[in-house]
């Protein structure tokens, strides 16, 4: 009698089923993520201003973490390797020839393997505005 009632559940079973419980799941997969937080921000490191625009004396001209761009006339070199204006005036970029100090660890590091070959780099340069002239000393009045 037992045994013809299990065989009748079995087959409600099979034959609804609506009757028959789902599990499902209590937490989702974790899935990827688009915007990982062991990147950190972005430093945006590159040319800071363009080619002939006006800058006054401080004023960052690139940033970078190898020496990709170098100083040049009225320019200063960061440690951290900002380049950045030492007057007001005009900047122009040059590409020019480099003669590197190689008795530097950075240099030897850096351009390792090109001991005799023609290195040419980026220049920042800032050319001084020209002084309208009007002012006169005592002396000459």
């Amino acid at each position: 009698m037992f045994k013809n009632t299990l065989l009748d559940v079995g087959k409600l079973l099979r034959q609804s089923p609506s009757i028959a419980s789902v599990r499902h799941a209590s937490k989702k997969t974790g899935g990827s993520t688009k915007n990982p937080s062991d990147h950190g921000r972005p430093k945006h490191r590159g040319w800071k201003v363009q080619d002939g625009h006006y800058v006054s004396a401080g004023t960052i001209l690139a940033t970078q973490r190898t020496p990709r761009f170098h100083p040049g006339l009225n320019v200063g070199f960061g440690k951290n390797g900002t380049i950045f204006a030492l007057e007001h005036g005009k900047v122009y970029v040059t590409c020019e020839k480099l003669d590197p100090n190689w008795d530097h660890t950075w240099v030897q590091r850096i351009y390792a393997g090109r001991e005799n070959q023609t290195i040419y780099k980026k220049f920042f340069n800032v050319v001084p505005v020209e002084q309208h002239q009007r002012f006169k000393l005592i002396e000459e009045v």
